[in-house]
């Protein structure tokens, strides 16, 4: 299969379970094969975790889900040395981290020591552990799910943790007809149950080494750091995007360019992502947030005062 056919292929199997939510599973799917982590932000109910594992049952390889709660420990994601009385030895048990693709549902629910047991992995693919360092693999894919309503027992992701999430994004309701269709199929079964394997590994690698050789003009990269550096010097913002999010919007946009058929990148595909990539980075000073102001809204000002490069 070429690389165009491995995406359309894992975006309909996707759609299969996920009906109503094409925007949301390319987002998705432009952050996995980029290289990038993805927290999924919605009110309960509108099938964050379906989505999730949608992803995961379409592709042949490893699966683990843990769900933070406030007395999760950091040793139940990354894993415990257990001594072997019959080796007279400390032996290393693997945590759900040292998987392909991880699911962490309600992130928010953990304490931040907790939390901060992600840092690292997301950051540089490795695990520190009692001194000892642990390679992820290479196909390491972080999801993580919060309730932005609900901050009853929740505790809010740091700036670093934040910043280490490639994108930021909700998947909303979908329509009247499209909920209906939903009542429809999952009245005796759950399409998830059915759902199968429709790529592996080798596939996914495939299209990620694609991804990297898109091309990126001077001009585009100028338009992203233009974009980024305007959060940093924009009213209203304590802290702007960092330049990990240049390199997240960049990569993503060659996603995104690679699943139109084209081999370089466009204005179109850094303004599709400019939103789910900036906006859960930027800090915004209380007036702003008293005055009713949001990040989204900052980005779309930002976007329409910058000039697009022809």
């Amino acid at each position: 299969m070429s690389d165009i056919e491995i995406y359309q292929k894992l975006f309909a199997n996707i759609e299969t379970v996920i009906q109503g939510q094409s925007s949301a599973i390319r987002k998705l799917l432009a952050a996995f094969f980029s290289d990038g982590h993805v927290l999924l932000e919605d009110v309960p109910g509108t099938g964050k975790t379906t989505l999730a594992k949608a992803l995961a049952k379409s592709i042949d390889v490893e699966f683990q889900r843990i769900q933070f709660t406030p007395d999760l420990l950091p040793t139940d994601i990354l894993g415990v040395s257990i001594f072997n009385q019959r080796d007279q030895d400390f032996e290393f048990h693997p945590g759900p981290i040292f998987s392909n693709i991880l699911l962490a549902d309600e992130i928010n629910r953990a304490s931040p020591r907790t939390q901060s047991a992600l840092l690292e992995a997301m950051g540089e693919r490795q695990v520190s552990i009692e001194r000892s360092n642990y390679q992820l693999d290479d196909l390491f894919f972080v999801i993580a799910t919060q309730n932005p309503v609900e901050y009853h027992g929740t505790y809010p992701l740091p700036e670093a943790q934040m910043d280490r999430f490639a994108m930021r994004f909700s998947l909303g309701y979908v329509s009247q007809d499209e909920e209906v269709s939903i009542l429809e199929k999952q009245n005796s079964q759950h399409p998830l149950e059915l759902l199968k394997p429709c790529i592996n590994k080798e596939d996914v690698i495939h299209v990620k080494q694609q991804v990297t050789n898109i091309s990126v003009s001077d001009e585009i990269k100028h338009y992203m750091v233009t974009l980024i550096r305007a959060t940093r010097e924009t009213d209203g913002i304590l802290n702007g995007a960092s330049p990990r999010a240049s390199l997240s919007m960049m990569k993503a946009a060659q996603a995104l360019a690679l699943f139109d058929g084209m081999d370089y990148v466009s204005p179109d595909h850094v303004q599709e992502i400019a939103i789910p990539v900036i906006s859960h980075r930027l800090m915004m000073n209380s007036q702003s947030r008293f005055s009713g102001n949001s990040s989204d809204q900052i980005i779309e000002e930002i976007l329409s005062k910058t000039p697009v490069p022809i």
